[in-house]
């Protein structure tokens, strides 16, 4: 946590007078306003892999992950496995046993049973020493790791892993200006889209142009990446002591230049490190169920990016 704290040492401006009011995929632990889409379904071309014979892909859900296969990552699993993926949950601590056999492991938003209930400050690490240990032997040996830490508590309770890979999050939530609404689309003419295989892909049928995020953090690294997805100076960062409690006082400071997505190679591995998890997802969001994620109609390239995300991770063609 030094170092995140050292990326930030710049005190941050205080909000003149404004007070926000977020309401467009307002989470808490309390009510249940996100649900799974599981009517979504993606017609993305030939699969990568015959049905059922492709690498194995496990999602964490032994971390209070607020995203699970059988919940609010359903329609991840279901595209990961229409391409020919073996999708399987994993459940319990991370130990060598767990990441055998596993191309890809996947962490949604996990969490410390100290935050299960409770999104507030503090926010310690989901994972103990030991499994971030043996997290970062298997990447270096050839595993591959996809790490999505949402807006604030989830950040914090990835931060510890993240930064052995060389990542440093911000425990906050980052929202586009002047509205302040954290549902905005990232676009390459814009530069927000860096060119990767990840978002080039082999054509224009799995190119990605645009990709609509849904209330995220920001990230930096310590390390040589590969960065996919920067935020401009049409954002700002919110550090609420607790998630979605806003006020005049609320720090914030400037995520230009920071980034939502990157991966990069590790020893004999590969890590993608994204600051939004709605993207990945198809939901029903709020009172109205409103889509968000791969089935929002403003985010019709979000669910190529997800099977190009895993694709490469998995080291399968694009």
């Amino acid at each position: 946590m030094s170092r995140i704290r050292a990326a930030f040492s710049h005190p941050a401006p205080l909000w003149a007078g404004l007070v926000l009011c977020l309401t467009a995929g307002i989470t808490t632990p309390a009510s249940p306003q996100q649900v799974p889409d599981s009517s979504f379904a993606s017609a993305l071309g030939a699969p990568a892999f015959a049905p059922g014979t492709g690498p194995v892909v496990v999602v964490d859900e032994g971390h209070q992950n607020f995203h699970t296969l059988g919940g609010r990552f359903y329609a991840f699993g279901r595209l990961v496995a229409n391409d020919g993926f073996v999708v399987r949950p994993g459940r319990g601590r991370v130990t060598p046993e767990a990441l055998a056999g596993v191309r890809v492991f996947v962490i949604s938003n996990a969490l410390a049973e100290r935050n299960r209930d409770d999104w507030a400050l503090p926010t310690p690490s989901a994972f103990d020493s030991a499994e971030i240990a043996t997290l970062r032997a298997w990447v270096e040996t050839g595993g591959n790791l996809l790490l999505i830490a949402d807006h604030m508590p989830f950040p914090g309770a990835a931060s510890d892993l993240a930064a052995t890979f060389g990542f440093l999050l911000a425990n906050g939530f980052a929202l586009h200006l002047p509205d302040g609404n954290g549902d905005f689309t990232l676009q390459r003419a814009r530069g927000e889209l860096r060119p990767h295989p990840i978002l080039d892909g082999r054509g224009r049928d799995t190119r990605v142009d645009s990709l609509r995020v849904f209330t995220g953090e920001a990230f930096r690294s310590d390390a040589a990446v590969e960065t996919l997805l920067v935020l401009g100076s049409n954002c700002d960062l919110l550090l609420p002591q607790v998630a979605w409690q806003f006020s005049s006082l609320t720090p914030h400071i400037s995520p230009a230049g920071m980034m939502q997505g990157a991966v990069r190679r590790f020893g004999r591995g590969r890590v993608g490190m994204f600051g939004e998890a709605a993207m990945f997802t198809a939901q029903r969001a709020g009172p109205d169920r409103s889509p968000m994620g791969m089935n929002a109609p403003n985010a019709p390239q979000n669910a190529r990016f997800v099977r190009n995300v895993v694709r490469w991770l998995a080291g399968a063609p694009l």
